[in-house]
């Protein structure tokens, strides 16, 4: 039992993704992720924040990706707030046959924005219009993604999504108008919002697959400020009670940098048999273990002979990955963040060095005075970048090698009020590191999984346990969104607020 335990935990060290720049023809293409490594902010429209895969509790036929970008989301920082970027290239990428490869499958969305025409006598400098004291009829509020009710819509955007299998390109919901759901500005100018972003769930009637991209709440909670002044945690060992350790309904001692902010996300519900490597459902494939990883890429810049202009005409180039959450930020140490997100998951074995003696190891060791797992950590390398009955070479990762979130889609699912923040090392098998769902808490399990036995006895944590301020209905009493979009209600620009430390109702700042 504390063999099964030691491997759950350690396939939970996994990474937000870095800050990368790649060198076109004549222009430098960046992204990042969750501000963990170098150029983060500087193209936050292509940063991979979040990325999620668990199967369906709602349909247990079908499995779900989410993919997250642009991170910390204000909700009132009007008037422009949060778009897709029309010239990024985003991707689900899934390996079902086990080589490493995520290329098996692909989802890619592209984005277009427009700019609408308002209806009424009035002009305004902002992209979204609706207050029922302006006496033009057409913008008494938006209420609708498309049509009437839809005018205060000045600037809207649009998607597609691909299908690729090997040389096969197929456009899905094709017929269908898909319309991301644009960021909750306030209740005057969008009086229903669920109502509103439920207009943009879209249904592929060929293929069963189920898709929505627009502005969602952050379900990703942690201490960041804590976390990141060197893991000056606010608690020192044994930083949770067994008591706080079993409340997923509680933040013990911990305060959420992301209370109250947004994100923008595509979720995508896709038919297992339709991804499995046979075809079959969960319950009849042979090969339920896959892969996945999100991605975004933009092209390259050429310059066009005989002119002193450019455009985007090259190749597409990877700027931003992630599957596993926090392995750039836990594993991956600062002069090879930017490096490791341009590379694919399948070449990982050049960063193995950095899973064997994991430097954010023995800063733990340091500050708490408490011995971690011993190096070489090859256990690390066995359950984060191979497959279940995959052999290293020796103290080396062999081939293949890759760094893939991995989903056992015969594992049944476990019901939102049923689930445990701490996935397989609470029992539930259904959460992290088995894939990931929105509310596992993969802070908590990856402190614990880097530092070892020793941590997990002594219950280490940032102490933020749960979703705390969750809007909407659909919701669990601890913040988990129970339908798809499985991504609770966005917070209102108008009403926002942050829970911090120090407030009524919240920690102290200690």
């Amino acid at each position: 039992m504390q063999a099964f335990r030691k491997n759950l935990t350690c396939q939970a060290v996994a990474i937000f993704v870095a800050a990368l720049m790649m060198t076109g023809t004549t222009a430098p293409v960046r992204a990042a992720s969750h501000r963990e490594a170098p150029l983060i902010a500087l193209d936050p429209a292509a940063d991979n924040t979040d990325t999620y895969a668990f199967r369906s509790w709602q349909d247990p036929s079908k499995v779900v990706f989410i993919a997250n970008v642009i991170p910390g989301q204000e909700p009132g920082d009007g008037p422009n707030y949060f778009n897709f970027d029309d010239e990024v290239l985003y991707a689900i990428n899934i390996d079902n046959n086990q080589d490493g490869a995520a290329e098996d499958i692909v989802y890619e969305f592209r984005f277009k924005t427009e700019t609408r025409p308002i209806l009424g006598s009035l002009l305004f400098p902002l992209p979204y219009i609706g207050n029922p004291h302006i006496p033009v009829p057409e913008i008494q509020g938006i209420t609708k993604l498309d049509g009437p009710g839809s005018e205060g819509l000045s600037r809207r955007q649009t998607y597609t999504v691909t299908e690729v299998r090997g040389n096969k390109r197929t456009e899905l919901f094709t017929g269908q108008k898909l319309i991301a759901v644009p960021s909750n500005v306030g209740p005057a100018t969008m009086p229903d919002y669920e109502t509103l972003a439920s207009q943009g769930i879209y249904t592929d009637s060929a293929t069963g697959i189920k898709v929505f991209a627009g502005q969602r709440a952050e379900t990703f909670y942690i201490d960041l400020g804590a976390v990141f002044d060197t893991a000056n945690l606010r608690r020192f060992l044994p930083l949770l009670t067994a008591a706080e350790d079993a409340n997923d309904s509680v933040n013990p001692f911990g305060v959420n940098r992301f209370s109250g902010f947004n994100i923008t996300s595509i979720a995508i519900e896709v038919p297992i048999s339709r991804i499995t490597q046979d075809g079959k459902t969960a319950e009849q494939t042979s090969t339920p273990v896959i892969g996945m990883y999100a991605s975004t890429a933009r092209q390259k810049v050429k310059q066009l002979k005989g002119d002193s202009t450019s455009q985007l005409a090259g190749p597409w180039v990877q700027v931003s990955r992630l599957a596993n959450p926090l392995v750039n930020e836990l594993i991956i140490d600062t002069p090879s963040k930017d490096l490791w997100n341009s590379q694919e998951p399948e070449d990982e074995a050049q960063f193995q060095e950095f899973y064997k003696n994991p430097s954010i190891a023995q800063a733990l060791a340091l500050i708490f005075n408490v011995p971690v797992t011993p190096t070489p950590r090859t256990d690390l390398m066995s359950l984060l970048l191979k497959y279940p009955g995959q052999a290293l070479a020796g103290n080396n990762c062999g081939s293949p090698c890759s760094e893939l979130l991995r989903l056992d889609v015969q594992v049944t699912p476990t019901q939102p009020e049923n689930q445990k923040r701490l996935g397989g090392l609470a029992g539930d098998a259904a959460g992290f590191p088995n894939g990931r769902r929105p509310n596992d808490d993969v802070t908590d399990i990856a402190i614990r999984v880097v530092g070892g036995d020793n941590y997990i006895a002594a219950r280490a944590g940032d102490g933020v346990n749960f979703l705390q301020g969750a809007q909407g209905s659909n919701l669990t009493a601890n913040g988990i969104y129970k339908v798809f979009p499985y991504l609770p209600t966005p917070y209102d620009g108008r009403n926002r607020r942050h829970i911090d430390c120090g407030e009524t109702g919240a920690n102290p700042c200690n």
